[in-house]
């Protein structure tokens, strides 16, 4: 049992969200789904899935909250063709790109989609190849890893 789960408050797409998710993330699940009709506002739909081993607990029980950015998961990608699938697939079906790695996916929920790289980058001992790496990346909405290096190794 892991001791921190991610608890998801959706309005009514959990089920949809729970499989919207499992496909992207190769080797996920759904590990269970129950419906609660005795509550004060209706049926609750609660739906647990398997994300690379993480687990989430997603739930439909209406429009009282909404996500933003303040919560945010980070996808950590390894390569170029990695971040453009994480990016193609979260932002399918009705997503919004933003700036610098982040994106909504159609349900309104916010990730971060980071090649490993970028770290390394930003932390470079010479701050003038840290400072331009900073400056491509914010210039950037999904992360490009042969601009970042350019920009990095730029005189």
């Amino acid at each position: 049992m892991q001791k921190i789960t991610p608890f998801l408050w959706f309005d009514k797409e959990a089920r949809e969200a729970a499989k919207f998710y499992t496909s992207i993330f190769k080797g996920s699940k759904i590990k269970g789904t129950d419906t609660f009709s005795d509550t004060p506002s209706g049926a609750v739909d609660v739906v647990a899935i398997e994300l690379l081993g993480q687990e989430f607990i997603l739930m439909s029980a209406g429009p009282q909250f909404k996500f933003n950015e303040a919560v945010s998961f980070v996808v950590n990608c390894t390569s170029q063709d990695e971040v453009d699938y994480y990016w193609e697939k979260l932002t399918s079906g009705g997503g919004q790109e933003s700036m610098c790695g982040w994106l909504k996916d159609k349900f309104g929920l916010s990730w971060q989609v980071v090649p490993a790289i970028l770290n390394k980058l930003l932390q470079d001992k010479d701050p003038k190849k840290s400072g331009r790496a900073m400056q491509a990346m914010l210039q950037m909405k999904k992360i490009d890893i042969e601009k970042l290096k350019k920009a990095s190794e730029a005189k």
